[in-house]
């Protein structure tokens, strides 16, 4: 499950090192969209452009990602609205054993307030706490994310940047999950935390060299096994969703590039493969 939350905030611990994510296109006689998996998180000396991108980037005359409304403020309103239960404390809805777990995951991740600030949230959220918490103190940066530089490398050159989703979606495909679904993504979690690193190095690895076999075999399998609502409901659906939207912008001319969590461009289910269900052709640059 630590590889679903992998998928929503993909992070790099990684030092310097020659990358090439990996880069699709899909054309039609006037149109051409770039698909390009990005990860959220990454640290300073990250080093992830190469010339084809850069081609890329230059050529479009719009940038679609996830989101954009995901300024502090909102974020924190939306996170108070839907993760927070003051009235049901997180401990009252595990066993002896979880709580335990929960203890020594929240001094493991070194959560700020420790378990008690956890006890106030709800399930879901304490998951995506004990998985970026120790990720940010790590020296990982959200303003250092491949989608924020790829925003403001556009917005500086003056070209629109659009968003697939809110942010209100993205946490209520999160919020709105029955309470046991909540649960047993915050047990996975709890499972996996020492693991943990080891699992988001070779994840991280696999994006820097555009590995898209390796990224659905470390995330997405694991997923679809482990969860398969869950899966259903984060990439499958979204894909299919997004899929849609990539189509609809092929019946107006120009040049777009498109940038998702790199967990959406892996595995069978991918986004390509959504756009090739429809009669697309997808070509790996």
């Amino acid at each position: 499950m630590r590889a679903l939350l992998f998928a929503l905030l993909l992070a790099s611990v990684a030092g310097p090192a020659m990358a090439r994510p990996g880069l699709w296109v899909v054309r039609d006689a006037d149109t051409t969209i770039y698909l390009f998996g990005t990860v959220h998180l990454l640290p300073h000396d990250t080093d992830w452009r190469f010339p084809a991108l850069d081609k890329a980037l230059a050529d479009s005359q719009a940038l679609y990602v996830e989101i954009v409304d995901d300024d502090q403020a909102n974020m924190t309103a939306l996170v108070l609205r839907y993760g927070m239960d003051m009235a049901h404390p997180l401990t009252g809805l595990l066993t002896p054993f979880d709580r335990d777990r929960l203890e020594r995951a929240a001094r493991l991740a070194n959560v700020p307030g420790g378990v008690a600030s956890l006890n106030m949230m709800r399930p879901w959220l304490a998951a995506l706490t004990l998985t970026v918490a120790p990720l940010t103190q790590a020296g990982l940066d959200p303003a250092q994310g491949v989608d924020r530089q790829l925003r403001a490398a556009m917005e500086k050159a003056g070209k629109p940047v659009r968003a697939l989703e809110t942010a209100e979606q993205q946490i209520r495909f999160l919020a709105d999950m029955p309470q046991a679904m909540q649960l047993a993504m915050l047990r996975s979690t709890l499972r996996d935390t020492e693991r943990a690193t080891v699992d988001l190095e070779a994840i991280i690895q696999a994006w820097k060299r555009g590995d898209d076999k390796a990224l659905a075999r470390l995330e997405n399998d694991l997923m679809r096994k482990e969860e398969p609502q869950l899966y259903q409901r984060l990439l499958v659906e979204r894909n299919e969703a997004w899929a849609r939207r990539v189509a609809a912008m092929l019946q107006q001319p120009g040049t777009v590039f498109v940038a998702v969590g790199a967990a959406h461009l892996a595995g069978p289910d991918s986004l390509q493969e959504q756009l090739e269900k429809q009669g697309e052709n997808v070509d790996r640059l």
